[in-house]
């Protein structure tokens, strides 16, 4: 039986092992992980720092952390296992054919150095099951390699980790379109009584929040949430990670503080000639988000503007056009204008965005969406079946290439149904737009909408409210407001919605609510808050 003794990185990184090649820093903190290895002496703290990397999702640290262990130590079989590892990012990413051939390499050469404990061999093994060449489905591949994690999980139940990448398995093996959160129970089940005994685990605490990255389940991962950027602040991404329990339950005070903190990490990391910079687009992403719904317009702005800047200087970094982070910069450079525009109501704007230059079909059916979203306000039905028939095209190129399964994703259906909602409201058809945002509402929830996205459920009642049907607005708003509370344009148009009914109870407990989670409004010039202001004056008043 395997009993592990956990230490805090910041003392498994000594002197003697950062002279080795570890490359830890004093005060670095990451989480607390001691994986045993069988490898030499000299590296075994460095490899619980990688391991501690792989926990916190920085694989563009793991991989150098692993390569430098093999410098000390050729025969040290794991580490070809950790850069395998480091390769794998089972979440959100499907590895391409060249990935796939340098995690399988890197497997065989740590089966030939003949791990020396059965331990190591079965985690080689699980991840082997993965790389192995040949035809099958990826979903069989995941299916595979998480029965063979559930196996090893058994065999040493005291395994911390062997027991959480079991747990991340899970999140990872969850088919196409499945809606019941069966796999994420299945991981909480594992996660939730870890949680009690290695409160300090990155990657219990980093899964656990995975696990519950949905509306119905955000309230549990709290906790986990609230802990995450206290155990593990060196490592940009492990701040950030809060931020998407933070965002789901409207805590955007504290959503900001974590992407702060987070690009903070990332600039760090960059002192300590570590891979963390780009870690802040992500963080940019869901910051401008919050400053978005707590009216800091000025704030949101710049975060646009300071990013562009960023993504310029990384551009032109020497080596960066061979980095996989690279599709990443039309990404952002797309999204972060898009969610500006919509949040902020700017119809014109959202009408006329351009995708980005070197932008991916992915990442240019965001453009288009967007586009259709304000053509139907403006009802410029034309426009928004033009910018309909770009997506679909844009869909049908990533159905023949390496992200078919996304084309096919349950994101798509509501996104279509969306558009095809505001293409009929700009057509006059009021009965025909209702059906269709309903309908992707209804899929939306049971999905769960993203973290830095627009609930269909508003999209519904915006439409409700446009046709005038202020009564079944207000009930579409509530609705939505429990699975995305405290949004800047959700409490607002509900505020509305209530007025327009004649329930100015309502109305003034919604502007109310408003009013305080934004400051007042005191760094905004929008017209929303000179109308909430004269109506609870009125309402004062009248009282």
């Amino acid at each position: 039986m395997l009993v592990l003794v956990a230490l805090p990185l910041a003392v498994c990184a000594t002197a003697d092992d950062s002279a080795q090649g570890a490359q830890a820093y004093p005060g670095e903190r990451l989480g607390v992980v001691a994986f045993p290895v069988s490898c030499s002496p000299a590296v075994r703290a460095s490899f619980s720092r990688g391991v501690a990397l792989l926990h916190d999702f920085w694989y563009e640290e793991a991989r150098p952390q692993f390569d430098r262990i093999l410098k000390v130590d050729p025969n040290c079989a794991m580490a070809h296992w950790g850069i395998a590892m480091s390769i794998f990012h089972e979440i959100w990413e499907r590895p391409d054919d060249a990935a796939m051939k340098d995690g399988w390499q890197h497997l065989q050469t740590a089966q030939a150095h003949q791990p020396k404990s059965a331990r190591e061999r079965e985690y080689i093994a699980a991840l082997a099951s993965f790389y192995r060449p040949g035809t099958r489905d990826y979903m069989v591949r995941i299916g595979s390699y998480s029965a063979a994690m559930a196996t090893l999980a058994a065999h040493y139940p005291h395994d911390i980790d062997a027991a959480t990448f079991y747990a991340l398995s899970l999140l990872a093996d969850e088919a196409p379109g499945d809606t019941s959160l069966t796999q994420e129970h299945k991981a909480l089940a594992i996660l939730n009584p870890l949680f009690e005994k290695y409160p300090d685990h990155p990657g219990v605490v980093h899964y656990i929040i995975h696990a519950c990255d949905t509306p119905s389940l955000a309230q549990d991962g709290l906790t986990a949430a609230q802990r995450y950027g206290q155990i593990a602040p060196s490592g940009p991404h492990a701040v950030h990670m809060p931020g998407h329990i933070f965002s789901r339950l409207g805590m955007w005070r504290e959503d900001i503080d974590s992407q702060v903190g987070s690009v903070a990490a990332s600039e760090a990391a960059g002192t300590h000639h570590e891979n963390g910079d780009m870690d802040q687009f992500h963080s940019d992403d869901f910051l401008l988000y919050a400053y978005l719904q707590t009216a800091q317009d000025a704030r949101a702005k710049a975060t646009i503007d300071a990013s562009a800047v960023a993504l310029k200087r990384f551009e032109t970094m020497p080596g960066m056009g061979d980095n996989y982070m690279t599709g990443m910069f039309p990404y952002y450079r797309t999204k972060l204008p898009v969610v500006y525009a919509l949040e902020m109501r700017d119809w014109s704007a959202a009408a006329a965005l351009e995708p980005s230059s070197g932008a991916n079909s992915e990442t240019k059916t965001l453009t288009y969406w967007a586009r259709n979203i304000g053509a139907g306000h403006l009802h410029q039905a034309q426009a928004a079946k033009d910018d309909l028939e770009k997506y679909d095209a844009l869909i049908e190129e990533l159905k023949k290439g390496h992200f078919a399964y996304y084309a096919e994703s349950i994101g798509v259906q509501v996104q279509r149904g969306e558009m095809l909602g505001w293409i009929a409201f700009a057509a006059g058809d009021g009965e025909g737009a209702l059906k269709r945002l309903r309908e992707s509402a209804d899929l939306q929830d049971k999905i769960g909408q993203g973290e830095v996205d627009i609930p269909a459920r508003e999209m519904l009642a915006d439409m409700l409210l446009e046709l005038g049907q202020p009564r079944e607005a207000l009930t579409e708003y509530q609705s939505s407001l429990k699975m995305s509370p405290n949004r800047f344009n959700g409490l607002f148009n509900a505020g509305r919605a209530a007025e327009a009914a004649g329930d100015k109870a309502q109305a003034q407990a919604y502007y109310s609510a408003l009013l305080k989670s934004t400051d007042n409004g005191s760094e905004s010039s929008r017209p929303e808050f000179a109308h909430m202001k004269s109506f609870l004056a009125t309402a004062l008043a009248a009282n």
